[in-house]
């Protein structure tokens, strides 16, 4: 028996679990649940591989881990965490909204839900007798956090349960967390904070749509770049990735000013910046992580342009990113606001190029083999 340790990682450790797993089996035809349950797990793990990267299945449970050079930006895993939950719903509604089936498994598929855990700690790779296996203290505390009190205490079945430690490495505190405490025996007491998943998802769904469509835009263009949609996301919104691609020969800063809730979304301001003076102001008007967001660029003199990014994910899993932008310049008759808009920002701002930029500063970093797995190939452990 062979029996080999990995060198110590950091990272995050995510695990995906179907609540009313056990409920929906015992009272349903076993060939439609399973049916059902594959369909659903499925869903999350195209979502989750994105960006982590699958340890294995767990019954009704995802696991998926990644280490600290795979998440360049902290709010990302929050996003992806929403985004694989949004996609959980959506897929039941359709699965519900389409079926024709009377059978107990397709009649009771509102009972099953979707709930989180999410932790930052240390692990290894443990190899015995060719079997890999994410091992230590850590992962151990991120597994007996799916056995906690948070439907007992605050009534939810859907919800993201964070650890302190965790929130402290994202680097983000959303208003609207419920914080509690877990106490494990061997791993002492452990501070917890709690998204409630359906109130979440109720409010993605009742935000405006802020979208530049194709045939409205003065300045359009597409890029395919390597890494996966969340990837993409992470580089565009991160202000030190940014700054690396941008047209930036004077020391350019993109400086978060306002972040509504806390976090990262509609109605958040950020600010370029030059020295002591501002550059342009970018304000969010619509926010769907990994899939597209919309913002107002002020540019002073030559006015305000609204600009939508859309990630689509290719069958390669690299990104088809799209760039939209509409406008109007101030005194200018309304014929000419697109050929100026086209002139002014496609010379001043040149987003293409900027695109470019990003394409091979970003194939660049992937080279590495520590940022090579971010999201693009599951484990096949």
């Amino acid at each position: 028996m062979s029996n080999s340790l990995s060198p110590i990682e950091h990272g995050y450790l995510v695990l995906a679990d179907l609540s009313g797993y056990t409920s929906f089996l015992t009272q349903t035809e076993l060939d439609h649940a399973q049916e059902i349950l594959s369909d659903l797990l499925e869903t999350i793990l195209k979502r989750f591989k994105t960006l982590l990267t699958i340890h294995r299945l767990e019954g009704d449970c995802v696991f998926g881990y990644a280490t600290e050079s795979q998440v360049i930006r902290g709010e990302t895993l929050l996003e992806l965490i929403e985004a694989t939950y949004i996609d959980f719903r959506e897929r039941m509604r359709n699965v519900r909204r389409h079926t024709t089936c009377t059978c107990r498994a397709c009649q009771n598929i509102p009972m099953l839900d979707l709930k989180f855990t999410a932790h930052h700690g240390d692990f290894i790779f443990q190899n015995i007798s060719g079997v890999r296996e994410l091992a230590g203290p850590d992962v151990n505390l991120a597994h007996r956090l799916l056995k906690n009190h948070v439907s007992e205490y605050m009534g939810l079945h859907a919800y993201a349960l964070f650890t302190q430690k965790c929130l402290e490495h994202m680097e983000v505190q959303p208003e609207g967390l419920i914080q509690g405490s877990e106490s494990y025996e061997h791993l002492g007491d452990v501070t917890t904070f709690t998204l409630d998943l359906n109130a979440r998802y109720r409010a993605l769904m009742d935000e405006r749509h802020v979208v530049v469509e194709p045939e409205e835009a003065a300045i359009a263009f597409t890029e395919d770049l390597e890494a996966a949609p969340p990837v993409v996301w992470s580089w565009i919104n991160d202000p030190v990735k940014r700054a690396l691609f941008t047209s930036n020969p004077h020391g350019l800063k993109f400086v978060p000013v306002i972040r509504p809730g806390g976090r990262s979304g509609a109605g958040a301001i950020t600010h370029c910046v030059h020295g002591k003076n501002i550059a342009m102001r970018e304000k969010v008007l619509d926010w769907k992580p990994f899939d597209y967001f919309t913002v107002d660029q002020d540019g002073g003199f030559l006015g305000v342009v609204q600009v939508t990014f859309k990630f689509d994910e290719l069958e390669t899993g690299g990104t088809r990113l799209s760039v939209r932008l509409k406008g109007q310049l101030p005194g200018w008759p309304a014929f000419l606001h697109k050929p100026a808009i086209r002139f002014f920002y496609g010379r001043l701002y040149n987003y293409r190029s900027i695109a470019l930029k990003m394409k091979e500063v970003l194939s660049r970093e992937l080279a590495e083999p520590s940022i090579l797995e971010q999201g693009l190939e599951p484990s096949t452990s």
